[in-house]
């Protein structure tokens, strides 16, 4: 073990399991307010990667997510997000996690273990420079994810990372490294805690901000939304009504012929409603 892992680091409580679940819940409560400033130091880092990601998007890149664990399951669920909110492909951010879809809901044993599994799925997607691979580790240092990103680079493929230590093998074999250095968890080791929740903020911001950047956003709504449930349908139909001043039984007929806001938005601005 890596003696300068701070993610496997003493917690900073101990005992416990002899704490009242008053105490438990404050003192994980103290710990997580760690991660908004841990986040906030990353920014720049962010910045960088988000726009050379972009350049590369509006020429048809692609984004690629790489994890084991938890930081797997965390770009699955970034990435699955993304086309029902913005009205984009499946293929436009793709996560993958070591052992495949079956360990998103169980470990998969020495999956992460493998440094050649990776890359070997990246080709599977015809990878090209157009494309970017992050590489998501607490640790910094999982074979599954350094692979990956190693070739990725020899391939002339821009890389980015995000971990929970400083200095590790995977941030050397970043273009980009984001290291959002949270401290030891609550739970010796357990980086499913303030690791996972500082991942998930920074994968918010990555996607988030391009997502508004490629336009599909309006204003500071999902005009690019699916409407694949009731709740979406009568959200869009207040956009149009707010912006186009139809009634409701309007707003909804033309949000359901043209299939979202952003189409009933555009047939208006051209006069073509």
């Amino acid at each position: 073990m890596n003696q300068d892992s701070i993610t496997e680091k003493d917690s900073l409580h101990n005992d416990l399991e002899k704490m009242s679940v008053k105490e438990l819940l404050l003192n994980i409560h103290e710990e997580d307010k760690k991660v908004l400033p841990a986040v906030n130091a990353t920014i720049p880092k962010i910045e960088m990667l988000v726009e050379q990601i972009l350049q590369r998007m509006k020429k048809g890149g692609r984004l690629f997510y790489l994890g084991a664990g938890t930081s797997g399951r965390l770009g699955i669920l970034d990435a699955s997000e993304i086309p029902p909110t913005y009205g984009v492909g499946y293929d436009l951010v793709i996560g993958l996690i070591a052992g495949g879809d079956r360990a998103i809901r169980k470990a998969v044993e020495s999956a992460e273990d493998n440094e050649e599994m990776g890359w070997n799925e990246l080709r599977k997607f015809n990878i090209n420079p157009l494309d970017t691979v992050v590489g998501i580790a607490a640790s910094g240092r999982t074979p599954y994810v350094v692979g990956a990103l190693r070739k990725a680079r020899e391939n002339g493929i821009l890389t980015g990372c995000i971990v929970n230590n400083q200095n590790s093998v995977l941030a050397q074999n970043a273009d980009v490294a984001i290291e959002a250095i949270v401290g030891p968890e609550f739970v010796t080791g357990s980086t499913r805690m303030k690791s996972g929740t500082s991942q998930k903020l920074i994968l918010n911001m990555i996607t988030t901000s391009l997502m508004i950047k490629l336009g599909r956003v309006k204003g500071n709504k999902m005009v690019n939304m699916q409407l694949t449930n009731q709740k979406l349908v009568h959200r869009g139909t207040l956009m149009i009504m707010a912006e186009l001043g139809y009634n409701e039984q309007t707003a909804k007929r033309l949000l359901l012929l043209h299939g979202s806001v952003n189409a009933v938005l555009e047939k208006a601005k051209n006069q073509e409603l």
